[in-house]
């Protein structure tokens, strides 16, 4: 079973609290995007094997979005982090490479 840690109240909630929201950190197209950005905003999106950041919704709880890094693999987690956060955080990064040397935000598994 999926348990994240909601970085807003400290709960460790199981997914059936959860809401999945997706990929994070996605940038949304803007109006002046072309019909192409917008469908690849739309409809694209990562399905890695392995290291992946996604967003959730502590819905049973205090319904607040935040971000969590897991392996789609194992379900191992690699920590949570606020929904405003741009990018993950350092030490979520440096939590993947303790447990996956050589992984790389750019390259990936």
């Amino acid at each position: 079973m999926l348990i994240l840690t909601c970085p807003y109240c400290g709960v460790a909630a199981d997914e059936t609290e959860l809401a999945p929201g997706g990929e994070a950190h996605l940038t949304r197209a803007g109006v002046e995007s072309s019909d192409e950005d917008f469908e690849a905003y739309l409809f694209q999106r990562k399905n890695p094997k392995g290291v992946h950041f996604e967003r959730w919704r502590h819905a049973n709880g205090c319904g607040k979005w935040f971000h969590a890094a897991r392996c789609t693999v194992t379900n191992e987690v690699f920590g949570t982090y606020p929904a405003q956060t741009l990018e993950p955080p350092k030490e979520i990064l440096d939590e993947i490479v303790a447990r996956r040397p050589g992984w790389t935000l750019e390259t990936g598994p």
